[in-house]
């Protein structure tokens, strides 16, 4: 089955560079194998793409952009571009938000839904799979590397709920898997994968080595935000005083200090790159809290507006702005739906910071 058109508004990409992702597959061999690899980017799914493409099996990748993973946008390409094969973006919806909010098989040390999050990712895949034209899908999973996602167990079930039972070829722990469709049918030939396990990186380091693609990789920043303990706690708070969770509201978790008053947020810039982020992610209905004619954090202040809640937005600019070292009191100036306006008010105490921060 060739590719089809649909499929490429999920490529966030250039005009240019969609023709050319179009040119690419539609250029492939009918008659050639080819494999869907889920590219996070990291070594694992790099070296699983090598070990099936040096099998004479074309490979197209698959990269799920998700909203609590931490790295550069123009990762995934740039990994895409030196392995020499195409990719295929897809910005994941609202149905995705769901699976955070209300996994099936439960979290791992945060708000992490492992399992559930891979079930996800692999049934799409399964339907990119089909307008590719891939006949299975590659992974870069590790047996053993992940307590919660990658021990035997979870690869099965992971397997069956996704539809996929003995299509998912894992080829840096193959031989310590049950053989898969495309072993027994003889697409890929078995003894050519590997026996590896458990979290040691040793030996992927020397296989890349050997592969001459120890430098084909950027080193990865971050990793998934939702297993740090204060970012779980913001998405906690946020799914607990918001039915409906926009992208927008995924971004701000990222910046900032968070405090919550009852049903009202504030969300207050650690820096100028900060400042310049909520400034502009401000809703319509959203308050600005700055020092002027100092050197001031952008405070942005969410939800009801009572005295109280635009009083403690204003304490905590106040607390966070160069003028706190000179003054006891501090000259706040905060935009509404009607102009600007401004608060004299001390600055938070430390205690209180404390007790209200998220």
């Amino acid at each position: 089955m060739g590719f089809r058109e649909w499929v490429l508004p999920l490529v966030r990409c250039s005009l240019r560079e969609k023709e050319r992702l179009r040119s690419r597959l539609r250029s492939s061999s009918d008659n050639l194998m080819k494999a869907l690899a889920l590219l996070s980017g990291g070594l694992d799914s790099i070296l699983a793409v090598k070990l099936i493409a040096d099998q004479g099996i074309e490979v197209v990748a698959v990269k799920f952009m998700l909203p609590f993973v931490s790295e550069k946008k123009e990762y995934a390409d740039e990994v895409a571009r030196k392995l020499g094969i195409p990719l295929i973006k897809v910005e994941v919806g609202e149905e995705y938000l769901e699976v955070v909010r209300n996994p099936r098989y439960g979290y791992g040390s945060g708000m992490n839904p492992c399992i559930d999050c891979r079930i996800y990712m692999l049934r799409e895949a399964k339907r990119l799979a089909k307008e590719v034209g891939a006949s299975f899908i590659v992974t870069g999973d590790v047996l053993g590397e992940r307590p919660m996602s990658q021990h035997r167990r979870a690869l099965e079930l992971e397997e069956r709920e996704a539809g996929l039972e003995n299509l998912i070829l894992r080829p840096l722990s193959a031989k310590l898997l049950p053989e898969t469709i495309p072993e027994r049918a003889g697409w890929v030939d078995r003894t050519k994968l590997l026996d590896i396990k458990g979290r040691s990186r040793k030996r992927q380091i020397a296989l890349a080595e050997t592969f001459g693609l120890h430098e084909a990789y950027p080193t990865p920043s971050g990793g998934c935000l939702l297993t740090s303990k204060e970012f779980a706690s913001r998405v906690k708070d946020l799914f607990e005083h918001n039915a409906h969770v926009t992208t927008r509201d995924l971004s701000l978790l990222k910046l900032g200090r968070h405090f919550r008053l009852g049903d009202s947020k504030i969300i207050v810039g650690r820096n100028e790159e900060e400042n310049k982020l909520l400034a502009a992610l401000k809703g319509p209905d959203d308050y600005l809290f700055e020092v002027p004619g100092s050197g001031s954090p952008v405070t942005i202040l969410e939800g009801p507006k009572r005295r109280e809640a635009i009083e403690l937005a204003a304490k905590l600019t106040a607390r966070y702005s160069d003028a706190n070292a000179r003054s006891k009191k501090i000259m706040v100036e905060y935009k509404t739906e009607h102009g600007r306006e401004v608060i004299l008010v001390s600055p938070l105490e430390e205690h209180e910071v404390a007790r209200l921060r998220v």
